[in-house]
């Protein structure tokens, strides 16, 4: 199948008649219970749609479906929750001439992966997914939920999985699309994913769609020289922005550039006021680009609706040995790392930046059950990145992903998430086909 190879937890393939048929998919298919993680105030539901997916005790009663597919209202649901019997004759002819607006909010309402495989059904359907009629559908139903994207270089040929944590399946996504240069995955923002490179001596940056495999170049910076970068899309107005602050080998000279794709072109702003950084991680959220500094103490703001730069005096937590800003939420700002002078009083914590008060609160801990299991070696290398209010850890040499709801305070592991390469980055991705690159 062209576009998405899957991994061997999902079935076989979903042929148009049992799409139709059996109103589900497939086990290997299938949502979980939770369509969206990251939404949800985990409340008990009382009400009788809510039980949709209980357990039926009544030999006489035929098992109900117990998850609800994407996007579909309660009372799709309760229809989806209905057997459907064997002997139902659906007529083929009728099912071919389905209106094309009710082909496209059915089409719209599918798990975008499994769309790959409904493309080889006909012509029709096969271009159909670019007609802006099913983008606009889709771009109206719910999002599919939280997916991590890994990117690897596999004897330089670019390798992608996409592991979708509603569905819990991988799925191989072909990346020969891209030329050889893009090799540093900047990271994801509204379908899009951001990469740079160095195309001989030249700093390059391209945005492309891995589900419609179409990419460009951006425009080549004012002071082109390798930088560090971070990639925000506004959905609202269908655009997107490149931030490229310091040079990665301490320039500290290089003004901070902002690429913006309703003009496309870079524009100079504010040069960073002269700090010595603890890292390169950057955190994005509220307008507002977050990194962290050893002096002056704290934390660098760049504000992006003004282009200006300032410092915020928020003292980082005692004995903390490596810390990364991950953005939560509206204005919400966590810092994840590791407390502990010594390999077995070691832990890790989750610190949340209090605005008004300018001091980091601590809102969790890590159970030691995930931490020796994460970490076996104090020295061990492990990377975190976050959406919305979800925050995933990765240990290469584990190979291992555990997350963390920040909402609901759950720990869990990312079943059958095991990293590709030890070479792999990764980073959250929220799979759209309406997602435009320019």
């Amino acid at each position: 199948m062209d576009g998405v190879g899957e991994s061997s937890e999902s079935g076989a393939g979903v042929s148009s008649s049992q799409l139709l048929k059996s109103g589900s998919f497939h086990d290997g298919d299938r949502c979980p219970k939770q369509v969206s993680p990251i939404r949800g105030g985990g409340s008990r539901n009382t009400s009788p749609l809510g039980r949709v997916g209980s357990r039926n005790t009544s030999p006489s009663r035929q098992k109900v479906i117990k998850t609800k597919p994407r996007g579909l209202d309660e009372e799709t649901v309760a229809t989806f929750g209905k057997a459907v019997h064997p002997d139902v004759q659906m007529e083929d002819n009728i099912w071919a001439m389905l209106p094309e607006d009710l082909l496209n909010e059915i089409l719209a309402r599918v798990p975008p992966f499994m769309i790959f495989r409904l493309r080889s059904v006909c012509k029709r359907w096969n271009s159909i997914l670019q007609d802006n009629s099913f983008l606009k559908f889709h771009s109206q139903v719910p999002s599919h939920g939280p997916c991590l994207l890994t990117f690897w270089k596999n004897s330089q040929t670019p390798q992608c999985s996409v592991f979708s944590l509603p569905l819990k399946t991988w799925y191989r996504i072909p990346f020969n699309f891209l030329p050889q240069w893009a090799f540093w995955l900047v990271g994801s923002s509204g379908g899009l994913v951001c990469f740079s490179g160095l195309d001989g001596l030249t700093f390059k940056t391209l945005v492309c769609n891995p589900l419609t495999q179409t990419w460009r170049t951006l425009p080549n910076m004012n002071y082109n020289q390798q930088r560090q970068l971070i990639m925000v899309v506004d959905r609202t107005d269908k655009s997107f922005k490149v931030i490229a602050t310091s040079d990665i080998y301490g320039d500290k000279s290089l003004p901070t550039e902002v690429y913006d794709s309703k003009i496309d072109k870079w524009t100079v702003h504010q040069i960073m006021p002269a700090v010595n950084l603890c890292s390169s991680k950057m955190a994005y959220c509220d307008s507002r680009l977050y990194l962290e500094t050893l002096s002056p103490l704290g934390l660098m703001m760049y504000r992006l609706d003004s282009g200006y730069w300032e410092h915020i005096p928020a003292k980082f937590p005692r004995s903390l040995l490596d810390g990364y800003l991950v953005a939560g939420t509206q204005k919400r700002l966590f810092l994840v790392g590791r407390i502990g002078l010594y390999s077995t009083l070691q832990s890790m914590r989750i610190w949340e930046l209090d605005h008004s008060k300018i001091m980091w609160v601590e809102i969790s801990r890590m159970p030691p059950k995930y931490f020796r299991a994460l970490l076996r070696l104090s020295a061990e290398r492990f990377e975190c990145f976050g959406q919305d209010n979800l925050i995933c850890f990765t240990s290469w040499n584990q190979g291992k992903g555990l997350l963390y709801d920040v909402d609901k305070k759950v720990w869990s592991w990312i079943a059958g998430c095991a990293l590709q390469s030890y070479n792999s980055q990764v980073c959250f991705y929220e799979p759209r086909f309406d997602a435009s690159v320019h």
